[in-house]
């Protein structure tokens, strides 16, 4: 498992976006990919608090944001609002600590958005 205080950095996905968990709870996100549901591609910026958890069978980190403003899901029914995304697993390997979520159609391989930050 990875510690609240390793976990309190900057992570950046492949498209160049970034979230920052503060030590305080807080977080700042610039257009970071996340998974709500079945929705593939999203990507929001904002602002918010996180909290780490943990999947108690495999001991695994899990790390769940909560935005302080509503984003759309759907562009088709933009009442279809969100605060939460799903929570990302949080992992180390290596010197590459990493927080991944799967992301869209679970019956085209359940492509991954992953944040990447240099372990300590």
């Amino acid at each position: 498992m990875l510690e609240p205080t390793e976990l309190a950095t900057t992570w950046t996905d492949a498209d160049g976006g970034t979230l920052t968990l503060e030590q305080d709870g807080t977080f700042t996100a610039d257009e970071v990919c996340v998974a709500v549901g079945w929705y593939a591609g999203l990507t929001w910026s904002g602002t918010g608090t996180w909290q780490q958890g943990s999947r108690s069978r495999t001991k695994q980190s899990l790390v769940s944001v909560s935005f302080d403003a509503d984003h759309a899901v759907d562009t088709y029914r933009p009442e279809t609002v969100e605060r939460r995304p799903d929570p990302y697993a949080a992992l180390r390997q290596g010197k590459v600590m990493k927080l991944w979520v799967a992301v869209g159609d679970p019956d085209n391989d359940y492509p991954n958005c992953v944040l990447t930050s240099p372990a300590s």
